[in-house]
């Protein structure tokens, strides 16, 4: 009540409150929510503060429970996401509680676990079969952004909202406001963004809360901007070169952990070597491994010269960390 209070203090209209009474967490020792007691809170909020309400559903039971009390949009989480059969079940309830669903305003989808565009799209689908507007929600991956998949949904249906989720995206409640940027740059419609009154004692995924101060006077005028209430009207389409450069900036940062983690296992091989008086350089596998990489080129169509240098760089350096 307290979020929410301070919320609605700073914007009058514009937002959607939502809060997960069900979570579904990875450890069955974490936090899993309140549970239906949760639900009259919601209603609570929604009555005292003139506010829409959401909450996450991963069951038949859940959509009941939650429609039941009056919960004005539904959203289905990552985890549910990666399961076809659990969106078509929830996708199937609604279907059958239509007598109930008339305040029913949308139903969120966040994107899979994995980066999975099609099973992303299969699930707008399933859920746009009830009737009820579809929001997708770009979430990324393991705490990364998953632009290309994004980007492969955005092209394929332009009309359906996409919202960015930059609390998930990064893991990280200092990194919200760069990802924000992000909004605007790729013709996004919004944002959902994990908010607490006190994230310091928060049951939950508490590094990447901010609280409702912060998101009311750091990331505006963004966020007053980026309100969700825009979903529904018509944007205009994202620059493409944008979104190329987002998948472009995603795979950089991936090539750079890549090349961490290779380097962090050539120090561990160093280790075993030094342990059992073998030398760093190994000249029948480094020429063994050139080769390969040879007809690698030319099955990716890179330059072998190009490969063959890149190869050479990361290869001197193994042996460096080995030493």
């Amino acid at each position: 009540m307290e979020t929410a209070k301070q919320i609605k203090d700073g914007f009058a209209e514009g937002f959607i409150f939502r809060a997960g009474v069900w979570k579904p967490r990875t450890s069955p020792y974490t936090f899993q929510g309140v549970g239906e007691e949760g639900l009259a809170w919601l209603k609570e909020v929604k009555e005292r503060f003139g506010v829409p309400v959401a909450t996450e559903v991963a069951t038949p039971e859940h959509v009941e429970k939650a429609l039941a009390a009056g919960i004005d949009y539904l959203w289905i989480g990552a985890r549910s996401s990666a399961n076809p059969l659990a969106v078509q079940a929830i996708a199937d309830s609604i279907c059958d509680l239509r007598f109930e669903i008339s305040n029913l305003k949308g139903v969120l989808i966040k994107n899979p676990v994995n980066a999975d565009a099609a099973l992303w799209l299969g699930n707008i689908e399933r859920l746009e079969k009830t009737g009820v507007p579809v929001i997708a929600v770009h979430r990324g991956c393991n705490h990364q952004p998953c632009w290309k998949m994004a980007h492969e949904v955005r092209l394929v249906r332009p009309d359906i909202p996409m919202l960015l989720d930059p609390s998930h995206m990064s893991g990280d409640a200092a990194q919200v406001p760069t990802l924000m940027g992000k909004i605007e740059e790729l013709g996004l419609n919004g944002a959902m963004i994990e908010v607490h009154c006190d994230p310091e004692h928060a049951l939950s995924d508490k590094k990447q809360q901010i609280t409702p101060a912060y998101l009311i006077d750091t990331l505006d005028p963004i966020a007053c901007r980026m309100r969700v209430v825009s979903v529904f009207s018509t944007t205009e389409s994202p620059e493409e070169l944008h979104w190329l450069r987002a998948e472009i900036d995603e795979l950089d940062e991936r090539l750079w952990d890549t090349i961490a983690a290779r380097m962090d296992v050539s120090r561990r091989i160093g280790e075993w070597k030094k342990a059992h008086g073998v030398a760093p350089l190994q000249p029948e596998r480094y020429q063994e491994k050139s080769e390969e990489l040879r007809v690698k080129s030319e099955e990716l169509g890179l330059a072998q010269d190009f490969v063959k240098h890149i190869w050479d760089l990361i290869h001197e350096e193994s042996l460096k960390q080995q030493e």
